[in-house]
């Protein structure tokens, strides 16, 4: 009787093992299949030439960055649109036919640092929120600064229009998990380098993370990406996008510093910020005029 009462329970164990790593192998196995799937589904191409622009969102990190555009463009603050308990800010008003909002993350005041809120973490909130109040937005362009890397013939000051965006700092070595933890996004837009060409910009990927320098493992991620240029919020904003009604997203970025030079990142970023954002403040209206021009018989505009 103890050896048959033996033999259940290890029969028992056996197949309850057998279920655990049945439901495992196929657990993984689905995980890989939504990862592919995730990896080859392609969204929609527009062209910004021929799509009626009625609706534009600019969403920027930092109110440093913000506050001379929104003067260029006479915005008005609007107080009731985000949450009270959230920092972020935004500002709207009518621009050359189209509706402009812009956002901004506001400060830092869970830790009390009074600093601007960067990162993906405010960046993702940020737009999905802006998105749900603006849901008929036609555009949504996230301005701001990044660095650039030299080997893709980046320069202190060059402004990129990006071409996709993915993570370097999320790594996941689980089958299925890679490629989410990437979440590389292509831009949607097909005359994106028509666009370039209006503001003298160049075009490549962006790759985000959430910290200013750098790492050998970032350094590896960032190679994978293809990137030329690197920032903390460009990959979180278009997700957010992706989610609310796959609204077309465009990055403009300026080089604040070179990611592959010898200098350390914050003294040159420090040091360059001002000019970074007199170019930003230069191309970023000029981006908008061409956006907003297919509203209107007005000629595109260029620097």
């Amino acid at each position: 009787s103890l050896i048959v009462n033996a033999m259940s329970s290890s029969s028992s164990l056996l197949i309850s093992r057998s279920s655990i790593l049945w439901s495992l192998w196929t657990f993984l196995a689905v995980s890989v299949v939504i990862g592919t799937a995730n990896e080859t589904m392609t969204k929609p191409k527009i062209k910004l030439e021929e799509t009626h622009i009625k609706n534009v969102v600019v969403v920027i990190a930092m109110e440093a960055e913000a506050s001379p555009f929104i003067e260029h463009l006479n915005l008005e603050a609007s107080e009731d649109f985000f949450p009270p308990q959230t920092p972020f800010k935004a500002f709207s008003g009518p621009h050359n036919g189209c509706h402009v909002t812009v956002v901004t993350n506001g400060k830092d005041h869970a830790h009390g640092t009074g600093v601007d809120n960067v990162g993906t973490v405010p960046a993702a909130l940020l737009t999905f929120l802006t998105l749900q109040t603006v849901p008929e937005a036609d555009l949504l362009v996230n301005a701001g600064t990044c660095g650039g890397f030299r080997a893709k013939g980046a320069e202190i000051g060059d402004v990129f229009l990006t071409t996709a965006v993915a993570n370097h700092d999320r790594r996941i070595p689980i089958p299925g998990f890679a490629s989410y933890g990437t979440g590389r996004l292509e831009s949607q837009i097909e005359d994106l380098a028509d666009v370039a060409a209006s503001v003298h910009a160049k075009l490549g990927v962006c790759t985000t993370g959430n910290s200013l320098d750098k790492h050998d493992w970032d350094e590896k991620h960032m190679l994978e990406n293809d990137a030329s240029i690197k920032d903390m919020e460009a990959a979180a904003i278009a997700w957010s996008c992706s989610m609310s009604n796959n609204t077309p997203f465009m990055g403009v970025k300026v080089v604040t510093d070179i990611v592959d030079g010898f200098r350390p990142t914050d003294e040159e970023f420090l040091e360059n910020l001002s000019h970074a954002a007199k170019s930003l403040q230069s191309s970023l209206p000029i981006i908008i005029d061409h956006v907003c021009a297919s509203n209107n018989d007005s000629p595109k505009a260029e620097l």
